[in-house]
């Protein structure tokens, strides 16, 4: 229980990171765009809402939220998914991100136990709902969070080797940006398009650093089925062509998560089977 109330705290926590981290990207970009090419800055723009300091407020109305209407999951219940204030629905997105985050930290704690593989395979699944939550939104898998995620996954196998060892790890750092890498211009050689971003490169080379090189097959048949399928899925049912860009980052991420707590089980029964 006490696993599943903290992380049903992060997950609030993470919400305001998919919410607010984009749009102060954005901001810091048109800034420096206007600064390289001398550009009079927007006065009037508004710097947006720190990821901490800023009080939650509704997106509609733009009233702050007190405490009470700002309990995690409890809160939406309560107040059956609309503003106190101006009775706008609350997006069932923020209850389940959540509510998921709660629900993925259980099952981490179960898997490890409390030790420090727990704590890190704990930081390793937080960000990934965070990238998945922004890359759903925006199709964008920030640097702030894949570059430090890649030298934190290093670092931890270096000093403890907690999932890999510290040859693996740097084996499947490179290896997981360099085979996306390769995949990114040889489909643009041969089609003229640009079949992902940069991004999905880091995130797959966080998940070499995390895990190891030999976990890299895995994440990425797992996140190619999974991606494809729901791709498919998406075109029936929106009528969407297949020139309409899909986000890869959150399926790279649900393979990383799969193969963190599953990894070992599903190489043996290929390797064995």
């Amino acid at each position: 229980m006490i696993v599943f109330v903290f992380g049903l705290l992060v997950g609030s926590f993470l919400n305001v990171v998919i919410l607010r981290l984009p749009a102060r990207l954005m901001h810091d970009w048109r800034c420096q765009c206007r600064e390289l090419l001398e550009i009079e800055q927007d006065q009037e723009a508004s710097q947006p809402p720190s990821l901490v300091f800023t009080r939650s407020h509704c997106p509609q109305c733009g009233k702050a939220i007190a405490w009470y209407d700002n309990v995690p999951l409890l809160s939406w219940l309560v107040l059956k998914a609309r503003c106190r204030n101006c009775q706008k629905r609350i997006p069932f997105r923020y209850p389940l991100v959540e509510f998921s985050t709660a629900v993925l930290s259980v099952i981490v704690v179960q898997a490890f136990g409390p030790s420090p593989e727990a704590l890190g395979a704990l930081v390793l699944t937080w960000s990934l709902v965070a990238l998945t939550g922004i890359d759903f939104d925006q199709q964008l898998l920030p640097d702030q969070i894949t570059l430090p995620l890649l030298w934190l996954g290093l670092l931890v196998n270096l000093q403890w080797g907690l999932f890999a060892s510290l040859e693996e790890a740097v084996i499947g750092a490179a290896a997981g940006y360099g085979v996306l890498w390769a995949v990114f211009h040889l489909f643009k050689l041969l089609t003229g398009k640009e079949g992902m971003g940069f991004g999905d490169f880091k995130l797959l080379a966080a998940l070499g650093a995390w895990l190891g090189w030999w976990m890299l097959p895995v994440i990425i048949l797992l996140a190619s089925f999974v991606g494809a399928v729901v791709g498919i899925v998406l075109m029936i049912a929106t009528r969407h062509g297949k020139d309409v860009p899909i986000a890869f980052g959150p399926y790279l991420a649900a393979a990383g998560f799969i193969a963190l707590l599953y990894g070992d089980r599903i190489v043996d029964f290929w390797l064995y089977s």
